[in-house]
């Protein structure tokens, strides 16, 4: 069982910067991929980013890819999302996920096992 607890999410100005947080309850954090996700109103969960567990590689949603880092902390069994030049278009619920499969398609919302609470992010123009 892992749980994950997201912070960081806010109210911000469009181009303003947002880092959102993800603390993981687990001994074995370096075991799971890390990704993020995120919905907005009326609209499916899409996939943002993700983390490699194996060689620490990151993918990136062709949304956000140049402006949306992720990164993480084994130490602090934590990973973040660093949103810079953010849009009205990413207001949503981002979510933190983990997945223990070895090999898995990170961008596929069905393959984690884990899902945080969620937090709320909203761009204003």
């Amino acid at each position: 069982q892992v749980q994950l607890v997201e912070s960081g999410g806010g109210l911000v100005q469009a181009g303003d910067s947002l880092r959102l947080s993800c603390a993981a309850s687990t001994r074995t954090f370096s075991n799971w991929h890390m990704g993020w996700f995120r919905q907005a109103p009326g609209k499916e969960r899409e996939f943002v980013a993700a983390r490699s567990r194996s060689d620490l590689t990151t993918l990136y949603a062709d949304s956000v890819k140049g402006r949306f880092t992720i990164s993480g902390d084994n130490a602090k069994n934590t990973v973040y999302l660093q949103m810079n030049s953010l849009k009205p278009e990413d207001t949503a619920i981002y979510y933190c996920a983990a997945d223990g499969d070895y090999y898995s398609d990170l961008r596929k919302a069905r393959n984690y096992d884990y899902w945080g609470q969620g937090t709320q992010v909203t761009v204003s123009s």
